[in-house]
């Protein structure tokens, strides 16, 4: 076989795993992040003033943001089920040595200090898990597309041929989810019931970058002979196509219907076209083609996959958005947020009850016909994922509550109450400044050049292969390509940041 074969077949005729792993490995970003805030907190409390260094910061935030999740999916995979547990307990050891420090100090009751940090108000400007989870599905996304053409990625890790959970097939949904998240019709003010058609040509201009990088993606790999899965998306269309008329589509849903009713059109969009599935021919020809043979012969045949798809993922970014408008709600305080919480996390367990529903009566999760199993999945896990983050801020706000004065990154911003003067909100305020801090923050990197890194990884990911024969490369190899490859996308990501360059120009 060919290399170009070789790598292929490397790639396909997958299954998946289970659902509990993709579980457990989503909550290795959530306890990273934890990590990260409560090392910055106890370097406060030790040197009594925050880590100022540029390059630090970077290595910190690489180090234990970034380097844990390529380990994950590689060498440690085998023991994925006891990582979150390891994190888990280090964390623990670092909460209980601050919080020792701080009853050294003061001596105050626990149970007094819980109830101090429900009436705390945080900045209702900003929703930080928002941010921090778009930022973990484009660098687990960059990690997986490249380590998945090494032998130590789990094939069961990569994306499924049919049917079947993998960890790819998660981030593939999981980028459309965290996309509606943030659109225009989610960001608009409330008081703007719906988008005008104005706004909505503005919006089809808006998309012309996924366009042209879907083109110079489809020109580029037939004219290297670049490896591609045929079964993914088809011949012709890829991932950029797919995000761009998903886009172009809801928008125009959302210009005719009102945009809180975006989750009645999810469920319509996902019902419908498992019942066409389920009741015509169309699944046979998704994965069989018109001869039954897998003809790839016209436009349709060849990129079956890609355009039918396009109902299942709109169905999800409709939802999204619904998701997206709950979230924008007045929520500016912790005890508003932990309702919220509670909210997503039951939402998510009705989500993946309904899944199992699905599986057992319509049909198994399907990434490349992107089914209503499929679409119940990526909603469940991403609301699960998101539900982790805010826990995870959350319990990062109560931790600089104890220690008051520290500062981490990517957090919440503790404020004054509304129309107080008390002492409570005055100490508040005094805390609220740490937005001052992001400059040194690896996660507003990336989010300030988002489609940037995603492009850089992708080009990086072809130069990679092109130049190595991933297949047989050892396992110290391995993560010395993958670390250097992360490294320096998180690098020139981070460049931009600090002199404050964002590469946008539409």
């Amino acid at each position: 076989m060919s290399q170009k074969h070789l790598k292929e077949a490397f790639i396909s005729n997958l299954n998946g795993t289970s659902l509990l792993e993709i579980s457990l490995g989503l909550s290795l970003a959530p306890l990273c992040l934890l990590c990260r805030g409560l090392l910055l907190i106890l370097y406060y409390l030790h040197y009594g003033k925050p880590l100022s260094s540029r390059k630090y910061s970077l290595l910190l935030d690489f180090l234990v943001l970034v380097s844990p999740l390529v380990f994950s999916c590689t060498v440690l995979s085998p023991i994925i089920f006891f990582m979150p547990s390891i994190i888990a307990a280090f964390c623990a050891g670092m909460f209980s040595k601050i919080y020792s420090q701080r009853k050294h100090e003061t001596r105050v009751p626990f149970r007094q200090i819980v109830q101090e940090f429900q009436k705390t108000y945080l900045d209702p400007e900003y929703i930080p898990a928002i941010t921090v989870f778009r930022v973990y599905v484009n660098v687990l996304t960059s990690i997986s597309i490249l380590a998945v053409d090494f032998p130590q990625y789990p094939r069961r890790y990569a994306k499924a041929e049919t049917y079947g959970t993998g960890v790819m097939d998660l981030g593939v949904g999981a980028y459309i989810f965290g996309n509606a998240l943030v659109c225009p019709e989610v960001r608009q003010k409330s008081y703007v019931t719906q988008p005008t058609f104005s706004n909505l040509a503005r919006q089809f201009f808006s998309v012309w970058p996924l366009i042209f990088l879907g083109v110079g993606r489809l020109l580029s790999i037939k004219s290297i002979e670049y490896h591609e899965h045929t079964s993914e998306y088809g011949v012709h269309w890829n991932f950029f196509f797919t995000l761009a008329f998903v886009r172009l589509a809801a928008s125009l849903l959302l210009a005719i219907f009102p945009k809180n009713k975006s989750w009645i059109i999810a469920i319509n969009l996902a019902v419908l076209y498992q019942l066409i599935l389920n009741t015509t021919s169309l699944k046979m020809f998704i994965l069989h083609g018109s001869n039954g043979r897998d003809s790839r012969v016209g436009f349709l045949n060849a990129n079956r996959e890609g355009l039918l798809s396009l109902f299942g993922y709109l169905a999800i970014y409709m939802a999204s958005v619904q998701v997206g408008l709950c979230l924008l709600k007045c929520r500016n305080s912790v005890k508003g947020w932990t309702e919220a919480a509670r909210f997503l996390l039951l939402t998510a367990l009705v989500l993946f009850l309904f899944l199992h529903v699905s599986q057992a009566h319509a049909d198994p999760v399907s990434r490349r016909m992107a089914n209503l199993s499929y679409c119940i999945w990526v909603l469940a896990h991403c609301l699960t994922f998101f539900t982790w983050f805010v826990v995870t801020d959350l319990t990062l706000v109560f931790t600089k509550l104890l220690a008051k004065g520290s500062s981490v990154p990517c957090c919440w911003n503790v404020v004054k109450p509304p129309n107080t003067g008390t002492k409570h909100g005055t100490e508040a305020v005094s805390m609220g400044k740490e937005g001052k801090l992001a400059h040194i923050c690896l996660i507003s990197a990336i989010n300030k050049n988002q489609l940037l890194f995603f492009l850089l990884a992708n080009v990086m990911t072809g130069t990679v292969n092109i130049l190595i024969d991933t297949i047989h490369s050892k396992t110290a190899s391995t993560l010395c390509i993958l670390h250097l490859y992360m490294f320096f996308n998180c690098l020139i990501m981070y460049i931009l940041h600090a002199k404050n360059i964002v590469v946008k120009f539409w």
